[in-house]
Order: C-alpha cells, then structure tokens, then sequence
C-alpha cells in the first residue's frame, strides 16, 4: 500500500494565497509519480481571519493543526494587522506548542540565477536557529508609564536544555557535511546571555572534537558572510541572530523569494512545519508574478523530513533545471507568470 500523509495547509495572507495552490499541485504530481499518497486539509488562519473574528485561529486551532505528519504555511501579515499580532498569534504559538525548536535555513545559489554576491557561485551553507526562546520572550512590560523616568525592558531565555538541544543538532548537521560549525554569538557586548551560549557551544565542541568549531561576534560574522561565504557550513544562532541572519543569506543568492525555511521538531512526536521566509507582499497580490521557488523548495524540505527523499532530490533538481534555463519570475529577471513556473516545474517532473 502506498504511504499516507496528512498535511495541513495554512495558505495565510497576500501571496500566500498565490504560492500555496501552485506548490500543492507540484506535489501532487510529485505523490503520482512517486506512488505515495498526500491528503491535504485546509485552514483559512490568517490575518483576514484576524480580522472577522478578532484572533488568528480557533481557540482549538493548535489541536486541530497537530493531527498531521506536517503543516505547510504560505505567509502571513498584512498591513492592517499589526506583525507583533500575527506573529504571536499564529506562528509562535504553533513553534512553541510543537517543539518545533529547529529553524533550519538553507542558503545556497541555485544555478542560472546571479545574486548579489556574482562573483561566487558556489554559496551552500545551513543556519540553525534556535527557535522557542532566547531573545523572542513575552518576559518584559513598560514600567513607570506615561512618568518622565517611564522604561521598558525586555527579557531574553536561555535555558540549558534549549541551547544544548540547538546546538547538538547544529553538530549533528556539521558531522553529515564538511564538519565545520560556526557559533554566532556577541558575548564582548551582552555579557550574561551570549557568555552563557558561548560556555555551552564550547563544552560541546569539545564532544565533538572531528568538527571544526569557530566562533564570531554576530556583526563581524555578518561582514564574513558577505565578503566570504565560502568560509561557512553550518551556523548555529540564538532565535534574534539565526533571524537576521536568515535574511542577509538569501538576499546574497538572489533574494526572499528563493528562501526557504523549515521549523522542525526533530524527535517527530509533533509535526513539524515548512514556511518560505519571504512576506505576503501585499503590493504584488494578485498579479501572478510572485516567486513559488521558495515555497516549493520548502516542499523539497518537507519530502526530505517524511522520508521521500527521491522525490525530495527529484523536486530540486527541477528547480535547478527550471533556473538554469533561466525559466523564473520576473523579480529574477524572468518572463515567466507563478502559475506557468509551477506548471513548467510538473512538466520537469514528468519528464524525469
């Protein structure tokens, strides 16, 4: 009997709308071609759900979005709904309620597109972001208000499992590549969290004395990345560093719309959740022209991490082929509509 997974589709707001119904129809040719089975179900939370019924999901919305093998969201946010909102009314509480503790970011130059970094055309790194606490805490509030001494404050969380956890599987990563990691830290400037991250990665790098561990302060690494990327394998990052860092990479290799992202819960005793980093792109929605590329290689990711790798390795190669003919959207410098891209990926799955 073919396999069976249940996928729970969340297309979100703007170009998600757009995005998502061209990666299902990828991956449904995908399951046809590769004899497994996808059932996809729907759910419309998003910040148009926001603002209909003043929260951005059902107050069961987490339990109905566990029952599945893995959850692939499109975007969310809209200028009418302010981001602290849709941030902390959808996509963190889904991460935090799943364990999804791994933000895993791929940022590799994909053949036939040219990014900002011409020169190299052989970037191929990971980021591991920590993604349940450190910097992205509720801890804080504004004292004194509306009083000429009123402040605000804000705490980070870095707890000893938390950082462990990130950071094993940052090396467990590392062994399975070039064995090299990369630490980002700024520990000369915040002197309690940073040292604390820096005190763990360096016990552990101890454990695993077959990788080659450095370590940079997150400007200075930011710097490295631009000018040599090539020095760079897997970085592991706090939850505010991975998340900058996860903008600056792609945008070296030809932008957000080719920027995947996976949120994953390693142990597999939640599901995991696959999203491109890009926005929703209000001002283009509508208009067929937005980029699927980061949306169907979040697909790729998915495969990967339910176990169909072929079809995982089958899907990117069509991605690479489909850019090398210099066959993508015009943010890319192509011709094509999102729609046609995602009919012209079928038609290299087809012929595979």
């Amino acid at each position: 009997m073919p396999k069976k997974y249940i996928i729970n589709v969340i297309p979100g707001d703007g170009i998600g709308k757009e995005v998502i119904p061209i990666a299902l129809k990828v991956l449904k040719k995908l399951s046809r071609k590769f004899n497994f089975i996808l059932e996809f179900k729907s759910f419309d939370y998003s910040c148009d759900y926001y603002i209909k019924n003043g929260s951005m999901m059902d107050k069961d919305g987490l339990k109905k979005l566990e029952d599945c093998h893995a959850i692939l969201l499109g975007s969310v946010g809209m200028p009418s709904v302010a981001d602290h909102i849709s941030l902390w009314g959808l996509l963190i509480p889904i991460r935090r309620a799943f364990d999804q503790y791994v933000n895993l970011r791929p940022v590799k130059s994909l053949k036939g597109i040219d990014g900002v970094l011409r020169d190299k055309k052989s970037i191929d790194y990971l980021i591991v972001r920590e993604n349940t606490e450190g910097e992205y805490s509720d801890i804080g509030g504004i004292k004194n208000q509306n009083r000429p001494d009123e402040f605000v404050f804000q705490q980070s969380v870095f707890s000893k499992k938390g950082t462990e956890r990130i950071v094993n599987y940052a090396y467990e990563l590392a062994i399975k590549r070039k064995k090299k990691l990369t630490s980002a830290t700024k520990s000369n400037g915040i002197i309690h969290s940073m040292t604390y991250w820096d005190s763990i990665v360096e016990i552990l790098s101890k454990k695993n004395p077959n990788v080659k561990t450095s370590k940079y302060h997150i400007d200075i690494l930011c710097a490295q990345i631009v000018k040599n990327p090539d020095w760079f394998d897997v970085i592991v990052a706090s939850n505010l560093f991975g998340d900058i860092l996860s903008d600056l990479g792609p945008v070296c290799t030809g932008g957000m719309g080719i920027a995947p992202s996976a949120n994953l819960n390693p142990d597999g005793k939640f599901p995991s959740m696959f999203e491109p980093v890009h926005g929703s792109a209000p001002d283009i929605y509508g208009k067929n022209i937005a980029n699927p590329i980061a949306t169907i290689w979040c697909c790729v990711m998915m495969l990967d991490h339910l176990g169909q790798t072929v079809a995982a390795n089958i899907l990117f190669n069509c991605i690479e082929k489909a850019t090398l003919k210099k066959r993508f959207t015009p943010d890319l410098g192509g011709d094509m509509t999102a729609s046609q891209f995602g009919d012209y990926i079928c038609l290299l799955i087809e012929e595979c």
